[in-house]
Order: C-alpha cells, then sequence, then structure tokens
C-alpha cells in the first residue's frame, strides 16, 4: 500500500498539469486533481500492479471532470485571464514567460477534444494508444485531433511571432 501511494505521490505534479490544461482554472484544476485522487485512494483494489498508473490516474481524472462539467450549467464556467499564463515559468525571464503564455493562450483556444489529445500525447508523452484508451476513442480519431490541434498551434503560434 506504501509503494501505491508513493507513486500516486510521485504523479502529483503531471496530474497536476493535465488537470489545468482540462479546466482551465488553476483553484478549480486543484479541486479536480483532489476529486481524482480521492477516486483513487477509494478505488486502490481496481488498480493493477504492474501496469501504468499514470493512464489509469489520467482516466480517473478526465472522468471526473466530464462528471464536474456535466453538474454544473454553463454560466457557472469560470475561465482564467489572459494574463495569468504569463506568470509561468516565472525563472525563464520575460521573454520566457510570454512565450509561455502565448503557448498556453494557443493550448486554451483550442477545442476541448483536441487540448485534451495534445496534452496527452505531446505534453505529457504518452503513446498514441494510450492516449486513445484514456479517451475512449478510436485511434484514427486521436490522430485527426492530433493533426488539427497541432495545425491549430502552429497558426497560432504563427501569428503571434
Amino acid at each position: 500500500m506504501a509503494a501505491f501511494e508513493n507513486d500516486l505521490l510521485a504523479l502529483l505534479p503531471r496530474l497536476r498539469r493535465f488537470a489545468r490544461t482540462l479546466v482551465r482554472d488553476a483553484a478549480d484544476a486543484d479541486d479536480l486533481c483532489q476529486v481524482a485522487l480521492e477516486k483513487a485512494l477509494l478505488a486502490r483494489a481496481s488498480w493493477q500492479p504492474g501496469t501504468r498508473m499514470d493512464s489509469w490516474m489520467y482516466r480517473i481524472m478526465r472522468n471526473s471532470w466530464i462528471d464536474t462539467t456535466r453538474s454544473r450549467t454553463r454560466s457557472a464556467r469560470t475561465f482564467v485571464d489572459a494574463e495569468a499564463g504569463l506568470a509561468v515559468g516565472a525563472d525563464g525571464g520575460a521573454e520566457a514567460r510570454v512565450a509561455l503564455g502565448e503557448v498556453d493562450a494557443a493550448m486554451q483556444a483550442l477545442p476541448d477534444e483536441q487540448r485534451e489529445a495534445v496534452a496527452l500525447v505531446l505534453v505529457e508523452g504518452l503513446a498514441y494508444k494510450e492516449a486513445a484508451e484514456i479517451l475512449d476513442i478510436p485511434m484514427g480519431t486521436l490522430t485527426s485531433r492530433l493533426v488539427r490541434g497541432r495545425q491549430a498551434l502552429m497558426a497560432r503560434l504563427g501569428e503571434a511571432a
């Protein structure tokens, strides 16, 4: 059991980053992380040792996010201010903060389906097969979402340059 909890703790930075990608608001992302961790701890018996815990946790988090968004009304959504992304990467200097802010803004402009695919494959480094399983979509659908997401990011970031 200690190994399970240690592995879960080691995943926390990646889970927070993925939650931030899904939710777009830092406080709501932390709430989503907490919900996903609670569900994982309650369902620890269903996790199979030897399998990838990160994929299991991404699926729990994504399903929790879907449940949360379904329960909210459209008017209750919270979006991050445009300037919030500029504070990311404060150690990199002003130019790095601006670049990260532009990337964050471009990511947030993507439709949810494309943003999820890009986050799992390009940011988290998951294999296409794993990402497709987490998103519960066919591999071809994932591939087309990635292509469209990459194109949209390149177009938007090209405009920012």
